[in-house]
């Protein structure tokens, strides 16, 4: 270890996001702390991990002390309870920052979400685009940016970042579906003719969105950025993808709108399935985000498209944990969710 690196901590690093992050940095010669609720499955060698809780000020503040930089990723997922999302993304948010700003901390990178744009009726959306969160999740985000830019109000340089949905190994979440349907060799369906565009993100490029402002100058990295790929397709080209790759000569399948709607926010309601509102209704238009402020001020370009990212997890997944056990918590990304009463869909696909 460099006793001259730089120190920098990465909160949920032992969550998707998080796992990525310490494996660059560290590489990259930092001095990596990482805190999260869990253990990491796979630790690296020469990071200091603290099983805490974000907003656990104590133990927040100890891992920041002498902190250099500052990457923050914990957050809830949507299937959490509502009260638990709030305090975890908004209070933790506060907590954690309120310890950097007593650290001293010189750069704090802030992970937010295009949730915050709720679903926007404008595309491609741009950072300009109005925050209108539409559920807790969302509103929670949006909570979270409010906190961040007081910060920065108050002398903080802290770049905030608008990642798209990530995929790499290590996601699972609801992919898992698509990939264990896709390996079973079944149909797979999505609502009306799957000809809407929704765009996501490969972990890789995230990891180097975060790099590039944990290095830009304070006067560039100090603002707000959509991070996304710049290439995607229709989410029936890009799910077709993954049946090819599984081989059995499959096809994404057509099903009504209105009536799969109107069944899946039941199922919802009942808690008979892990597919949330916003996503039910973010797949029926278009979801993307301009990059071009990343790309111009950053100097930042995605290096993978939507397929490249899709198709890459789907290897992962093949390779690593086609047998694990689902878990209805949806506690993390990295868990394969439950299907429920969607799993009963199969005999139909």
């Amino acid at each position: 270890m460099n006793q001259n690196a730089k120190t920098v901590v990465v909160t949920g690093g032992s969550g998707m996001l998080g796992g990525h992050l310490v494996r660059a940095l560290a590489a990259d010669g930092w001095r990596v702390r990482g805190l999260d609720v869990r253990d990491p499955i796979e630790p690296v060698r020469g990071v200091e991990y603290t099983v805490a809780d974000v907003r656990d000020r104590a133990r927040v503040g100890a891992a920041l002390a002498g902190a250099d930089a500052l990457v923050h990723t914990a957050a809830a997922l949507p299937s959490y309870p509502e009260d638990e999302i709030r305090s975890i993304i908004v209070g933790g948010t506060e907590t954690v920052l309120d310890a950097a700003a007593r650290a001293g901390t010189a750069r704090v990178v802030h992970v937010s979400s295009t949730a915050v744009y709720g679903l926007p009726n404008v595309v491609p959306t741009t950072e300009e685009y109005p925050r209108e969160p539409v559920d807790p999740y969302s509103r929670a985000k949006a909570g979270a940016e409010e906190v961040a830019e007081r910060y920065r109000a108050a002398g903080m340089v802290l770049p905030m970042l608008r990642p798209k949905t990530f995929l790499g190994p290590g996601r699972m979440g609801l992919f898992s579906m698509l990939f264990e349907w896709a390996e079973e060799g079944r149909n797979f369906p999505v609502l009306g003719k799957g000809d809407v565009r929704i765009q996501m993100l490969a972990i890789d490029d995230l990891v180097d969105a975060v790099r590039t402002v944990l290095h830009a100058p304070d006067d560039v990295a100090n603002d707000t950025f959509n991070i996304a790929a710049d290439q995607f397709a229709t989410l029936r080209e890009d799910f077709q993808a993954v049946l090819d790759a599984a081989g059995h000569g499959k096809r994404v399948v057509s099903v009504p709108v209105r009536p799969a709607v109107a069944a899946l926010e039941l199922l919802q309601r009942l808690k008979l399935s892990p597919v949330y509102g916003r996503l039910i209704h973010k797949l029926r238009a278009d979801s993307y985000v301009s990059v071009d402020k990343a790309r111009d001020v950053l100097g930042w370009t995605p290096r993978l498209s939507n397929r490249d990212a899709i198709l890459r997890t789907y290897d992962w997944w093949r390779a690593n944990n086609r047998t694990a056990a689902p878990t209805s918590s949806g506690r993390t990304s990295r868990d394969p969710w439950k299907q429920g009463a969607l799993g009963l869909a199969k005999a139909i696909f």
